[in-house]
């Protein structure tokens, strides 16, 4: 195994310190688990791990007469097609005639790669990679990085996404990697740290503020845990809904079936969703949540095929998929994973009032006004002119909530929507829902693989297991 021996990394971004004097030697016993808060600097020292990313001081590796490999499984990704371009665009996975571009699983792994039915990942074998689900793809990525036989592996956020029987696969994996010897990193929210975890590093403002076991950490973090820090209710208390329609049923769904060549992914769902319903949809990953959403929210044209209601009217009846969008706030992984990373936190949650995926129109002066009045509820000041690419993923995810909250619409439809905040902002976020569901009358879908993170305003629940309720 490796020696690492980080001395006096320090990392610059857009002017802004990212990394300070960093300090830092890893032994090969260690299962290192490097925590922090949104923005602390943890994908960039793992980037500086890697040699991605520009820094000062020095990073060694050492007990090996060889080059040292190092594969890194960032926190989200995405694929390329078969003409080495990923210009995929979200609506495309939903699109069955235009997934021929998209490469399969079998066209991304070796048939003999030994880690295919370890991950479990035989029986989606022949499925184009953009019809997996977000657990699914998380899988893929690390039996792609595995093919290489890496000597240092290190993982952002791996378990984001995946569902309980996902996460103890992922976990025995990692306990077979550092069984034969590969140097294991972990960069996690530090109130889900992984049992296999030997030593903590916990990064503050890109500082090294804490460094020892988990059992020391557990203590620390209580100790030195932030307050929650909640949203503005006197701002909260000045919004307003843009235009709610009257409606009774938001979603009513008669023996719905969804199905991709040989592939059912749903089957006779029946469900309704009354105005103002609090809704849990649960299931584990391939389940078809995702699907399921995709009707509700105009992305997928098999609704045509289905009888599903939406807001009182039945599809298929003349609506554009612009009447239904202004009446939904929507967030998702695989959302975030095409928004376009030039574009600013302004920019993201200005788009919110036109549903699109980009800022394309002039805002009026009200509209400005409202857009600045998000990003000080969502303490997203700092962050206002910077682009996507600059901003850590917290911030990025908090961005795109705002995308789906400033027009305050009749429904809100949230897919896994705290991926990539922290123990805080979870916290905060959860009440900031309870508090708009309460006021506002709003209806609410929610997808959480966390238990505790669902907020408590929720007290209806639908789960699917392959592609069928139960």
């Amino acid at each position: 195994m490796v020696l690492i021996i980080v001395e006096s990394v320090s990392v610059v971004l857009g002017g802004q310190s990212i990394l300070s004097d960093i300090d830092l030697s890893i032994a090969p016993a260690d299962v290192l688990c490097v925590v922090g808060g949104s923005g602390s600097g943890k994908t960039s020292l793992a980037r500086v791990l890697t040699g991605s990313l520009f820094h000062s001081g020095t990073v060694s590796f050492k007990g090996f007469n060889k080059e040292i490999t190092v594969a890194y499984i960032p926190q989200e990704h995405q694929f390329r097609n078969l003409t080495n371009t990923s210009d995929f665009y979200y609506q495309q996975r939903f699109n069955a005639s235009e997934s021929d571009l998209s490469m399969k699983v079998c066209d991304f792994l070796a048939a003999d790669n030994s880690w295919i039915d370890v991950l479990r990942l035989r029986d989606i074998y022949d499925r184009p990679l953009l019809q997996l689900s977000n657990g699914e793809n998380k899988r893929l990525q690390l039996a792609q990085r595995l093919q290489g036989a890496p000597d240092v592996l290190i993982l952002d956020n791996p378990f984001l996404g995946l569902d309980v029987s996902g996460r103890e696969i992922f976990e025995d994996v990692l306990k077979k990697l550092i069984d034969i010897g590969i140097q294991v990193i972990l960069l996690a929210a530090s109130h889900r740290l992984p049992s296999i975890v030997t030593r903590v590093v916990y990064l503050d403002s890109g500082r090294i503020v804490f460094d020892g076991s988990p059992k020391d950490f557990a203590l620390y973090d209580q100790q030195h845990l932030k307050a929650v820090e909640s949203f503005d209710r006197s701002l909260m208390s000045s919004l307003s809904s843009i235009g709610q329609p009257s409606f009774e049923f938001a979603i009513a769904m008669r023996n719905v079936h969804i199905q991709y060549d040989s592939k059912v992914v749903l089957d006779g769902i029946n469900w309704e969703v009354l105005r103002g319903e609090r809704w849990s949809l649960s299931g584990p990953n391939g389940a078809g949540k995702s699907s399921l959403l995709s009707l509700v929210t105009g992305d997928n044209p098999q609704a045509y095929a289905n009888d599903i209601v939406l807001f009182d009217r039945k599809r298929g009846s003349g609506e554009s998929i612009w009447d239904i969008k202004k009446n939904i706030g929507f967030v998702s992984p695989e959302l975030h994973l095409y928004f376009d990373q030039g574009s600013t936190c302004y920019e993201v949650i200005a788009c919110g009032l036109f549903d699109t995926i980009g800022l394309f129109r002039v805002l009026s002066d009200s509209q400005k006004v409202l857009v600045d009045k998000w990003i000080d509820i969502l303490h997203l000041r700092s962050c206002r002119n910077k682009p996507l690419r600059l901003m850590s993923r917290g911030e990025q995810r908090l961005s795109l909530l705002g995308r789906a909250l400033i027009k305050m619409p009749a429904m809100l439809v949230l897919d896994e929507p705290c991926q990539g905040l922290d123990e805080q902002q979870t916290a905060s976020f959860a009440s900031l829902i309870d508090v708009i569901c309460a006021e506002f009358g709003t209806t609410l879908i929610y997808i959480s693989h966390f238990v505790q993170d669902i907020p408590s305003c929720v007290t209806k629940f639908i789960r699917l297991e392959n592609g069928r309720q139960v």
